[in-house]
């Protein structure tokens, strides 16, 4: 995939966190704020809600036996 260039100005609080954050995920900032995006945009949270839905759908029986079916 292409690469756009994208020019943000934030306040350096936030300039510092980012590095920080990305420094203890082993990233540059750049990646660190592009999976920022990504997650926001939903990629990363549509995956895990399918992988609930798959574990809860695999599981019913078990939750119902366990906690009831009205619960």
């Amino acid at each position: 995939m292409a690469k756009t260039q994208l020019n943000v100005r934030v306040d350096e609080t936030t300039a510092e966190a980012a590095r920080r954050r990305a420094l203890q995920r082993g990233m540059s900032v750049n990646r660190y704020i592009e999976e920022l995006v990504r997650q926001d945009a939903g990629e990363v949270g549509r995956a895990f809600v399918d992988a609930a839905a798959d574990f809860m759908k695999q599981y019913e029986a078990v939750f119902a036996e366990e906690f009831g079916e009205k619960r």
